[in-house]
């Protein structure tokens, strides 16, 4: 099952099963693995966006979803920040994406014809990476710009604030080289459960 299709009706007062707090050496790996797919993140700003203390709670949803959570300071509600599916690259939601504009998150930008497809959950094919508008980090000799697997926040041409996010499903040079089929898996978009759910009671 594509993790869009599993946020796109997500009701957190249905769809979570078992809460933990997540254990300071296990926060720490989180923070290490998000460094890792969103290298410009220093370990300054992750320690800002993801302080030590009150630790991480780690929501489970369904049999290969986990949904990172902050505890709010007042006692009220946990807010999702991060999510991972299966043993994929540990994703942003849009909301800490939103609140964050100027943290640089590894990142892709798709024309304006792929706009109506995204915000409807549909997968990043490759010409809307391609096509005049969209962007991709460039590839050198040694080095694609993004790998297959890679995670990464989606803006649209002419919009400010991303409107996805989603698992690069071929690397940056082969969506160029290819340019057909689809280019990113979207786990996550505007509009979907996981964008209406403020916080998990």
């Amino acid at each position: 099952q594509r993790t869009s299709t599993m946020f796109k009706k997500f009701d957190p007062s249905e769809d979570v099963s078992t809460s933990t707090q997540v254990k300071a050496s296990v926060q720490r790996g989180i923070k290490s693995q998000i460094h890792a797919s969103h290298p410009n993140l220093g370990e300054a700003v992750l320690d800002e966006l993801l302080p030590k203390k009150p630790p991480l709670v780690q929501y489970k949803i369904g049999p290969h979803l986990m949904l990172y959570c902050k505890q709010s300071p007042d006692k009220g509600g946990d807010e999702p920040v991060f999510f991972q599916h299966r043993d994929g690259p540990i994703l942003p939601t849009l909301k800490f994406v939103h609140t964050y504009p100027k943290v640089e998150f590894t990142s892709v930008t798709v024309d304006k014809g792929a706009i109506p497809f995204l915000l409807g959950g549909a997968n990043v094919m490759c010409p809307g990476l391609t096509n005049p508008g969209g962007e991709m980090p460039a590839d050198d000799e040694e080095k694609n710009g993004l790998e297959k697997g890679d995670g990464v926040v989606i803006y649209a041409e002419g919009k400010e604030l991303p409107l996805a996010v989603g698992m690069m499903t071929m690397s940056s040079r082969d969506v160029r080289k290819k340019n057909k089929g689809n280019g990113i898996e979207v786990s996550h978009f505007l509009g979907d459960g996981l964008w209406l759910t403020e916080e998990i009671q």
